[in-house]
């Protein structure tokens, strides 16, 4: 690492952490997540360019899913039980997202079809983005509506979660022991290891599926009980916020004005067939409301585990989600590339 990438890790840790400190201080949901993602992302469009380097993204991504594996329950086969309609519907609801979603910004903003399917899609920023180089699309159109997205999902998405439950927003549960430093210390080690491995063999959220794996079947045999220190969880929820903030670093404010309103219309359309999916999913199976939108919100699995860990919800639930998501994104994105084109051309667009 050169010396100009050290005084940008410093200057995201600063603000990220600073950001999620103060927004600890004032009381929201999902503070340090929160308070990071809008800190850092301010240093961006500022130009001071921060970055999150991928083996210290990679820790916080192990400090997370550790403590995801900790919501492992003997209860876990009775609950699994009620997934996969959960699952089928969450597949109609991603669908319908690309689809109106995808319209909008061809009939009104004028997007490429090609650019239009990919700037839509719910997620697996990695692998849309390598789409998008490969089809000609709009690359930096495709990265800043997804990063708009993300963004706006990530603070969104708490206060509304309250709104909808009365004003009373979900909270981690109080009951929940700390883990011995020693033992979070070795299960982030086996984490991080499994988790290059996973990324060798280019599975999705690697690191997340790791931890999941590794922390899960510690607490269902009963080696470990309890999550990583509340100081630990912090580093983890603001290093996160500050992964997504540092995505717009290199965009100028005119290229975020001129897409803008294109970035809000679309995301708060995907966010309405989100609530009217998990809602759906929510009466039809009997689970919390809250859960389900966390689960079916069209933000990056990383960003959505680490919220429904912070918001207290099901945290193997939201993550088999929004791992099926990007599954499901990954078989059916090049589907709807050709399809969308294939419009385009009849209606003599491309």
């Amino acid at each position: 690492m050169n010396g100009m990438d050290w005084r940008r890790m410093v200057i995201a840790l600063a603000a990220g952490l600073g950001g999620a400190a103060v927004a600890q201080l004032l009381g929201l949901a999902a503070a340090a997540l929160i308070g990071s993602a809008l800190a850092v992302t301010i240093v961006a469009l500022l130009g001071l360019k921060p970055d999150i380097p991928n083996p210290l993204r990679n820790v916080a991504f192990c400090v997370i899913s550790v403590s995801l594996g900790s919501g492992v329950t003997p209860d876990i086969l009775a609950e699994i039980s009620h997934w996969p309609l959960s699952i089928l519907l969450l597949a109609v609801t991603v669908l319908v997202v690309m689809i109106v979603c995808g319209l909008i910004l061809r009939l009104m903003f004028g997007a490429d079809a090609t650019t239009a399917a990919l700037a839509t899609s719910p997620g697996a920023l990695s692998y849309t983005l390598a789409l998008a180089a490969d089809r000609n699309a709009d690359l930096r159109f495709v990265m800043l509506l997804q990063s708009l997205r993300l963004f706006l999902i990530t603070v969104l998405l708490p206060p509304m979660i309250g709104f909808a439950n009365g004003g009373v927003g979900a909270g981690p549960a109080a009951d929940v022991p700390h883990l011995h430093i020693g033992e979070v210390a070795v299960l982030l080690a086996v984490t991080y290891g499994l988790g290059m491995i996973l990324t060798r063999l280019r599975f999705p959220a690697p690191y997340i599926l790791a931890g999941l794996a590794v922390s899960g079947i510690a607490h269902a045999t009963g080696i470990v009980a309890g999550r990583p220190a509340d100081m630990v969880l912090f580093f983890g929820f603001s290093v996160t916020g500050a992964v997504i903030g540092a995505r717009f670093t290199g965009f100028t404010l005119s290229e975020i004005k001129r897409l803008a309103l294109a970035g809000f219309v679309s995301t708060a359309v995907a966010v309405a067939v989100s609530v009217a999916g998990a809602f759906a999913a929510s009466g039809l199976l009997d689970l919390p409301f809250g859960q389900v939108w966390v689960s079916y919100a069209p933000g990056g699995v990383e960003g959505m585990t680490t919220m429904a860990l912070a918001l207290g919800y099901d945290p193997v639930y939201v993550a088999t989600h929004h791992v099926f998501r990007i599954l499901f994104l990954i078989g059916i994105l090049p589907v709807m590339v050709g399809l969308f084109a294939a419009v385009g051309r009849k209606s003599g667009k491309t």
